[in-house]
């Protein structure tokens, strides 16, 4: 399998947790996951509730090559507490798309979905972990989003995008999910500090 040559030497080995929450722009997360794994990194992946009415957790399974998980209370290996197993030996996260919904709950230490469970327990100062913020314009211009955001950077996340365009609400503007290649390249950015 060739690997991705701008992320290749970035992710070779490392392990990498994709959140994935309910947004139509999850089907570009399939794209992000897919790079991943060609360029050499273990990749689990954790959904919400309602990322799973967009992209089943079965496609994400089959890119990853990897058990998903769907709730705080899943276990690949038997294990109590699997999302702080995964948040330790994580090497990076990314949550794509990071809805305003996912903002807020992580913005005020919120965790009560497979996604925010696990990112609750990563230690930002040695793994970063990137959003990737999608939702209509009107939600992105929302005080409280900028709030959360401000917050969200201050507390040692970074964001990527959000982009302008076209969106499916049928109409433009900010709020659009940065493109799989703008977040691999952040997140291989990050990883390389």
């Amino acid at each position: 399998m060739a690997k991705a040559p701008l992320q290749a030497e970035a992710f070779e080995g490392r392990r990498v947790l994709v959140g994935v929450t309910g947004g139509i722009a999850a089907y570009k997360t399939c794209h992000v996951v897919s790079r991943l794994v060609q360029a050499g990194a273990e990749v689990t992946v954790l959904m919400t509730e309602s990322a799973a009415r967009f992209v089943g957790p079965e496609t994400f399974r089959a890119l990853s090559g990897r058990p998903v998980f769907t709730s705080p209370w899943d276990t690949a290996d038997g294990q109590d507490v699997q999302h702080v197993d995964l948040a330790r030996s994580a090497d990076a996260a990314v949550v794509a798309p990071a809805t305003m919904n996912c903002l807020g709950k992580l913005a005020h230490g919120l965790c009560d979905d497979a996604v925010t469970v696990a990112l609750a327990a990563v230690d930002r100062a040695t793994t970063p972990v990137l959003l990737a913020p999608a939702m209509n314009a009107a939600m992105w211009a929302q005080p409280s989003t900028r709030r959360n955001v401000e917050r969200l950077v201050a507390d040692g996340f970074t964001v990527v995008g959000p982009g302008e365009g076209w969106q499916a609400c049928r109409s433009e503007g900010a709020g659009r999910m940065a493109e799989p290649d703008e977040v691999l390249a952040a997140l291989a950015r990050a990883v390389r500090r």
